[in-house]
């Protein structure tokens, strides 16, 4: 069985692909709207889950990898901005707090039927950052404008970070990958062979 990663962000990728094990990278189909009602943690689970499942009828023998992040900071999802004055916004409104992401993973065997999924959790703490620091960096990483909050902790993104907690480091980066090898070994997949 091959293993397909469903999604189409670069970061994700690199992270499979440390494992050094082949695999081909696919756009999922999913509306990534949060659903009324639903927290932080059952929307990043439906969108992973959804994410793999959506390419089964294109790789019907495959091992699927669906991954979704969601923040949350006083009972509210922070999505993608979707452009620099939302991206704004939300750092200026995270700035000095802690931030929880919700690192949602699915893998799905589109043989078997089989889902596993399971979730990483990071809690983050923003620096206090200035307006003119924001809009810097946001100058700077302008990819940050594709991920939750804005919130990018790889290359200048370390610089609003004050302190990370997690079980994994991966997952911040949105593939809790530790828990993907058990995932991967539980279908079969030996990594380190």
């Amino acid at each position: 069985m091959h293993i397909v990663l469903a999604s189409t962000s670069r970061y994700r990728q690199e992270i499979i692909a440390r494992l050094g094990l082949p695999f081909q990278a696919e756009p999922p189909i999913c509306d990534e709207t949060p659903l009324p009602g639903e927290t932080a943690l059952q929307t990043a689970v439906r969108l992973a889950r959804t994410k793999a499942q959506s390419l089964a009828g294109k790789h019907p023998d495959a091992l699927i990898i669906g991954s979704d992040q969601v923040a949350l900071l006083d009972g509210q999802q922070i999505g993608k901005p979707g452009s620099f004055e939302n991206g704004v916004e939300m750092l200026k409104w995270m700035s000095g707090r802690t931030v929880v992401f919700h690192s949602a993973l699915a893998l799905y065997n589109s043989h078997s039927g089989r889902l596993q999924e399971c979730v990483g959790l990071t809690r983050v703490t923003l620096r206090q950052l200035s307006e003119a620091q924001i809009r810097n960096y946001l100058t700077r990483e302008p990819d940050a404008l594709h991920c939750a909050g804005s919130a990018k902790s790889e290359g200048l993104g370390g610089a609003l970070l004050e302190k990370v907690e997690s079980d994994d480091p991966n997952a911040l980066i949105g593939v809790p990958l530790f828990q993907l090898i058990t995932m991967l070994t539980n279908e079969g997949v030996e990594v380190l062979k």
